[in-house]
């Protein structure tokens, strides 16, 4: 009699909401087992008891590398391990760059780029083991820098060449793909500082934005894809007018239409 297959094992970080919470949804639908990470562990804890499952929340800090590797421990000994790694978790604190603003550079570098960087090099050994995938979600602002985004696009930016020397790097044992959504209905825009672009952002956000679990969708259909083929990077959104929109806004784009960039391993 053939031993039944270990159920595969999600981790997603900033899962409280917006996009991690759908991907964490849309991978339980699929049959994954999900760790839901995140700092507020009230939003994490009742959604893991929505999913059921064997759903399994933690609260965690991408930004505090103790509070990752005491994450990958549990999620090694009570799930065996680490198959998908979602790099979800993000800040986007939009403005004119200031010293006023350095703060919220400082946070965005630690949560979009290093917290991303260091949740990675915590789980690698696990995601190697299981022959696994790196999900890193950037935005369309790694593609297209405008004013008032300059930190944020950095970060994003960075996301970028960090996945795509990783890709070369860990394939065929792991297979990187880089999501890049535009503007998407979260409540990332909420967190903004300056009040003059939050209210632009917002404004923006409301008449073009895609929904979070469009995005799941995207995720979960590069994860389902054969082995053998790696689709490296999905641009996606709301295609629409080239004059639409704030010109100021990362988010806006000349029509932006999906693209997508495969390979097979």
């Amino acid at each position: 009699m053939n031993p039944q297959p270990r159920v595969r094992v999600a981790v997603i970080t900033g899962a409280s909401s917006g996009i991690g919470e759908a991907t964490t949804r849309a991978l339980a639908r699929d049959g994954y087992r999900v760790a839901l990470l995140a700092r507020r562990a009230d939003h994490i804890e009742a959604i893991a008891s929505e999913i059921g499952g064997g759903a399994v929340a933690v609260e965690a800090d991408v930004t505090d590398r103790d509070s990752l590797q005491a994450v990958a421990g549990r999620v090694q000994n009570e799930l065996g391990g680490a198959d998908v790694l979602v790099n979800n978790a993000g800040l986007m604190l939009l403005g004119p760059f200031s010293s006023e603003l350095r703060n919220d550079y400082r946070r965005m570098i630690e949560t979009n780029l290093i917290g991303a960087i260091t949740a990675t090099e915590v789980f690698l050994d696990q995601l190697r083991d299981g022959g696994g995938d790196l999900v890193n979600v950037s935005s369309v602002a790694g593609r297209t820098a405008r004013p008032r985004s300059a930190v944020y696009a950095a970060t994003k930016w960075g996301m970028g060449g960090w996945s795509e020397s990783l890709r070369q790097e860990l394939q065929p044992d792991v297979r990187v793909t880089l999501i890049e959504p535009g503007a998407v209905a979260t409540e990332l825009t909420s967190h903004i500082t300056d009040q003059a672009t939050k209210e632009t952002t917002e404004q923006f956000v409301k008449e073009v934005a895609i929904a979070p679990d469009e995005v799941a969708e995207v995720i979960a259909f590069a994860l389902s894809r054969p082995r053998n083929v790696t689709l490296n990077e999905i641009l996606s959104g709301r295609p629409r007018r080239p004059d639409e929109g704030d010109p100021h806004c990362p988010a806006r784009r000349e029509g932006l239409h999906p693209i997508l960039s495969l390979s097979s391993n």
